[in-house]
């Protein structure tokens, strides 16, 4: 199972991009409407979602994926039902992705003590303790990060890398005609 959080603001692309992805690779993929069952995106995109916090699970749990957005990531964080799944896969040592806005969440926390990580620009402050890095996506241990909506492709084939397998995201980037 994997849960997609979307809250009010949320970058639609960001988010889209990773439950589409990953439901190609046939994982159980939810998406988790935080603040109700229809969240709107920041631009203006309506999404049902598939389930709300109440209906989580942590049976079964492979991933979690914060998107960003403004103000879908203050809207995230801000949410005690995500806090404490970011604490549950920490301790669990369960993949959670964060792209964009959303790494800083993981920031406030303290999650990225010593970690290599990645953000939207303008947010690097807000890794606190992190080794912010160039590059598109990062995963260090448990924690994958990622730039922002010009990167969500890459951001979902480094999830299904890391949930599935290195074969898998490459079949994944071949049935797509992804091009590098």
């Amino acid at each position: 199972m994997v849960y997609v959080f979307l809250a009010n603001g949320f970058e639609e692309v960001e988010a889209l991009v990773q439950v589409d992805m990953l439901r190609r690779c046939e994982l159980d993929v939810k998406t988790v409407g935080i603040g109700g069952q229809v969240v709107r995106g920041s631009h203006g995109i309506t999404v049902a979602c598939d389930i709300t916090p109440e209906e989580m699970t942590c049976n079964g749990l492979q991933a979690i994926v914060l998107p960003g957005g403004m103000p879908g990531t203050l809207n995230l964080e801000q949410s005690e039902e995500v806090q404490n799944m970011i604490r549950h896969c920490m301790s669990e040592e369960i993949l959670i992705g964060a792209i964009c806005a959303a790494p800083s969440i993981l920031g406030h926390m303290g999650i990225l003590q010593n970690k290599k990580a990645v953000c939207f620009p303008g947010f690097e402050g807000e890794l606190i303790g992190a080794q912010v890095l160039s590059v598109p996506v990062v995963r260090d241990g448990n924690i994958i990060t990622s730039k922002g909506a010009g990167t969500a492709f890459q951001f979902a084939f480094a999830m299904a890398e890391a949930i599935c397998s290195p074969g898998r995201a490459e079949h994944l980037k071949a049935g797509i005609q992804w091009q590098e």
